[in-house]
């Protein structure tokens, strides 16, 4: 895994725990926020590992 791959894994696993914790502070419209944002960076993570996996499948 290149890099660069590994640095948008972190930073989306970062936005993710962010969230949750925005989700656990927050009430009403924030806690939907927080739980939007945990899932943009959980399947965004998830892109990232399978575009990887795709690139290498494809050689």
């Amino acid at each position: 895994m290149s890099a660069t791959s590994f640095f948008f894994i972190v930073l989306y696993a970062i936005l993710a725990l962010v969230g949750l914790f925005a989700a656990a502070a927050a009430s009403d419209y924030l806690q939907f926020f927080g739980f939007a944002l945990f899932l943009f960076g959980v399947l965004s993570a998830y892109g990232t590992v399978k575009r990887h996996y795709d690139a290498a499948e494809a050689h």
